[in-house]
């Protein structure tokens, strides 16, 4: 007869945890990288597409998890329909931009009339359900989801489709910055990490790791900007320490963000889809935030 009460496994240590995070990350971003280079355009458009679209649902679905588990109404398949609609028009206008005489570096319009149609309806539902006393905050808390995981997101997209340089190449600088920002805190704050930052919310998160984070992950974007040549040419040296800086910052925040998110649900990971890693958003929360802040420095500042 089976021990009713087996003895819980033995936790992992440090050292384990990276690993399993480091390898977990690894493959995984490497079937994001065949998508974005294979060598049949056609077929890496169609499997990239694909990748968004999975990595959207399922970040929405788990956050609107955390939504739930907080007590709160959300409406879940509305904000997973529009997450992917705008994915999808997206996806759409920047590889159609010839045909359609519109420029694939503003794919605003697409945009804005899914997040118009999804308000109007979300409202318009509520102003005709007599049974939904949180309905308002059910719109709130749903389009939330909508703004944090595809909107986001979708700033990879343009990234990778964005004219007049070499897009996919700076979708791989963003995710090899963004992991070595990850990378350089842990490591430093596992190691001489002593003052919290915000323990509130993240009590593993130090200073010092936070130090570990922004000279990393500047060492990572230089180091990347000598070795691309002409494939990252318009980065400079002094755009590379700008951007390690300025992503490694944006690492750190969006890593933050979703610590809240998570302890307000009162959750250590928000999924168990990844060993040492836990769900999608434990996944893409630094790079959520960095895409759209690498996207503007790419727009506004290298390629203006």
């Amino acid at each position: 007869m089976p021990d009713a009460n087996p003895p819980a496994a033995p936790a992992l240590s440090k050292g384990q945890t990276f690993v399993r995070r480091l390898a977990s990350t690894v493959v995984l971003w490497a079937i994001v990288l065949t998508a974005i280079f294979a060598s049949n355009p056609a077929i890496g458009n169609n499997v990239f597409l694909l990748l968004m679209i999975l990595l959207t649902g399922l970040g929405l679905w788990e956050f609107y998890g955390l939504i739930e588990k907080r007590g709160l109404t959300c409406f879940k398949w509305w904000g997973l329909t529009a997450g992917i609609a705008l994915i999808v028009s997206t996806h759409y206008y920047v590889t159609h931009a010839n045909e359609l005489q519109m420029r694939p570096s503003k794919p605003n319009d697409f945009e804005t009339g899914v997040l118009v149609l999804f308000v109007l309806g979300l409202c318009l539902r509520q102003l005709f359900d007599r049974n939904n006393p949180q309905g308002f905050t059910g719109i709130a808390t749903t389009l939330m989801g909508l703004m944090y995981v595809p909107w986001l997101l979708n700033f990879v997209q343009k990234i990778n489709y964005l004219t007049g340089i070499e897009g996919r190449y700076y979708v791989l600088y963003l995710l090899i910055v963004t992991k070595f920002s990850d990378i350089g805190a842990y490591c430093v704050g596992s190691l001489i990490g002593r003052h919290k930052m915000i323990p509130r919310i993240s009590p593993g998160k130090t200073w010092e790791g936070f130090a570990g984070a922004v000279i990393v992950s500047t060492g990572a974007s230089v180091a990347l900007a000598a070795l691309a040549g002409e494939r990252l040419k318009e980065l400079t040296v002094g755009h590379a320490i700008v951007l390690g800086i300025i992503l490694s910052l944006g690492a750190v925040v969006g890593d933050l963000i979703e610590s809240a998110f998570k302890r307000e649900a009162g959750v250590k990971d928000s999924g168990r889809f990844f060993p040492g890693i836990g769900g999608i958003l434990d996944l893409i929360d630094s790079p959520l935030f960095n895409a759209p802040l690498l996207y503007l420095y790419l727009r506004h500042v290298l390629t203006h």
